[in-house]
């Protein structure tokens, strides 16, 4: 516990390890490690640990009225990640982990939540790519994969309902063509 001197802490104290201790500052400083480790910017640490701190404020005011980022380590087995995605440029939306495998990596670890948006893979962005891409991405991965990801659930209801909607129009559109 903060003190001066061995008085009993000031409400001003108390409020900063508070703030020190929170879940959110563990996610900044988790977001800023990994990026300081992926980030390829050749100088000085200063300059280093300055276009990281921007980057790092950039990932969570990207993720503003969203939960923020988080960091996410699985390891590579021969059963796989334990989940599947969804979503990618093709579809016009960011891709997801529609799914975690009962029994999986993922649901062993509990480190994956389904509609968690996909970030980056191994400091590699996803944002705004084709599906495909993500999935090499994440084959290709050795040993272990990090991830970036963000818990969006309602986005994930959203798009799947697209995909629902289009799915019974084109079900009723092959259905007329057979009556026709």
């Amino acid at each position: 516990m903060l003190s001066q001197g061995g008085d009993f802490p000031t409400p001003k104290l108390q409020a900063l390890q508070r703030i020190l201790q929170s879940d959110f500052l563990h996610a900044v400083r988790e977001v800023y490690e990994n990026i300081y480790e992926t980030v390829d910017i050749s100088g000085s640490p200063e300059v280093r640990a300055n276009a990281t701190a921007k980057a790092t404020v950039a990932a969570f005011a990207a993720s503003e009225g969203h939960a923020h980022p988080r960091v996410v380590e699985l390891p590579k087995t021969e059963e796989g990640l334990g989940f599947n995605v969804m979503g990618g440029k093709e579809q016009n939306s960011p891709i997801y982990i529609s799914r975690i495998i009962p029994g999986g990596v993922a649901d062993r670890l509990n480190c994956l939540k389904r509609g968690d948006q996909l970030l980056s893979v191994n400091g590699v962005s996803v944002e705004g790519e084709y599906h495909e891409k993500a999935v090499e991405l994440l084959k290709q991965a050795q040993g272990s994969v990090k991830l970036v990801v963000r818990y969006t659930p309602r986005v994930l209801e959203e798009m799947e309902a697209r995909f629902e909607k289009q799915r019974a129009t084109g079900k009723r559109l092959q259905s007329a063509k057979h009556h026709t």
